[in-house]
């Protein structure tokens, strides 16, 4: 057993990368690596270093692969087979990281001040390919219609957009537009070398089909992550999808910054959305979680929300998660956003989440807020995939 360096994990994913069983599909996603000033920003590995080839199961189950937990890679003995198994440090905000313990307060996870930190290094990474190839990122958002939430989403985009550099280019189009009509502004970014990234910002009016709609988004330029190219990636071990979906990756973003261990906890999504449920819960069996779903159909959803180390709630149902639905310890990621009347603020409502948080608080050892958890990571997760596009288109990789 030889223990690899926290910074040379990007040699052995090589390795395992460009062996004779690796999909080319993968190897061209993956041919290139991300330059080591990102990977000190963005926490996920790519998915593929955290796939067993083969289930290992434990003599005694009731124990667990908690014991298997460091950084290393079996070397195979000539004329075996080899199994490898690869394993994580994260370096946490926090001098300790967050424990499952029996505190009365849990511990607030911060995601504006995260983003904060991840936009900075985006930023200075967009100044390095400027100054070197006198290129930047481009990202194209088409809205449609006149929703309030909507524009205020993309205000924000063009705003996040403009303070790293990013080009911003947005269409806009009357609520009762035709398909073809985004269609067509969907085929001029496509072909576009400048946009190295496209959003269709959704919802859409009713008339309209989404589905057919993102089927004409190009994959290499889906950075939301909705193909279902990169949706079935996600789900299949030995893939790698281009994108991940935004908001999921935030919610791992958050928990690895606070090294919270994924790596077989039990996990709850309340809530199985194309847009954040599905792709959450495929993303943390990545991770080695152990991973259920609660949705509208689910028998005694409390319960079994009540048994998870992890619980992500992405409904946008108020207060629907109650401290009663949760174990004590429990780390929470709230992605539910949903406008509540108030004449006391300032634009006569306010934002809350899933989950309640004055009762959740009491019994968490770590939960978001909201405002001001998964939502900026969401933004800051799109900037890095927008990034991460351009830097293939120039074969930027320093």
């Amino acid at each position: 057993m030889t223990r690899v360096a926290a910074g040379s994990w990007q040699n052995c994913l090589k390795k395992m990368l460009f062996s004779s069983s690796s999909s080319s599909r993968t190897r061209k996603a993956l041919s290139n690596l991300a330059s080591p000033a990102h990977e000190q920003i963005i926490k996920s590995p790519p998915l593929v270093s955290l796939d067993i080839r083969d289930d290992i199961w434990p003599l005694h189950p009731s124990t667990g692969f908690d014991d298997l937990a460091s950084f290393s890679i079996q070397e195979p003995s000539k004329g075996t087979k080899c199994t490898h198994i690869v394993y994580f440090e994260y370096i946490p905000i926090f001098d300790e990281p967050i424990v499952l313990a029996t505190e009365q307060i849990g511990r607030v996870i911060d995601g504006k001040s995260i983003a904060e930190r991840i936009r900075s290094g985006i930023a200075s990474e967009v100044s390095m390919m400027k100054s070197s190839i006198g290129k930047v990122p481009g990202l194209a958002v088409i809205l449609v219609g006149q929703r309030r939430d909507s524009q205020a989403y993309v205000r924000n985009k063009e705003a996040a957009c403009k303070e790293v550099g990013i080009k911003f280019v947005m269409t806009k189009l009357h609520e009762k537009c035709t398909q073809d009509d985004i269609c067509d502004a969907l085929s001029k970014f496509n072909q576009n070398p400048a946009i190295h990234g496209i959003i269709v910002q959704l919802p859409l009016p009713e008339h309209l089909c989404e589905g057919k709609i993102l089927d004409v988004l190009s994959l290499e330029k889906d950075v939301d992550g909705f193909n279902p190219m990169n949706m079935g990636n996600l789900a299949m071990q030995g893939r790698e999808p281009l994108f991940i979906p935004c908001a999921p990756k935030g919610c791992i973003e958050l928990l690895l910054w606070h090294n919270v261990k994924i790596m077989g906890k039990k996990a709850v999504v309340i809530g199985r959305s194309n847009l954040v449920g599905l792709p959450a819960s495929l993303l943390l069996q990545r991770h080695q979680a152990t991973v259920s779903i609660v949705h509208p159909f689910t028998k005694n959803p409390e319960q079994i929300t009540r048994e998870a180390d992890i619980v992500v709630s992405a409904v946008g149902e108020p207060n629907l998660v109650r401290g009663s639905w949760l174990k004590r310890g429990a780390v929470v990621i709230d992605v539910g956003t949903y406008p509540v009347e108030d004449p006391r603020c300032e634009h006569g409502y306010r934002l809350t989440g899933d989950v309640c948080y004055e009762e959740a608080v009491r019994v968490a050892s770590a939960i978001t807020p909201v405002p001001g958890g998964v939502g900026p990571m969401t933004i800051a997760m799109l900037l890095s995939n927008t990034l991460e596009s351009a830097k293939r288109t120039y074969n930027f990789f320093t």
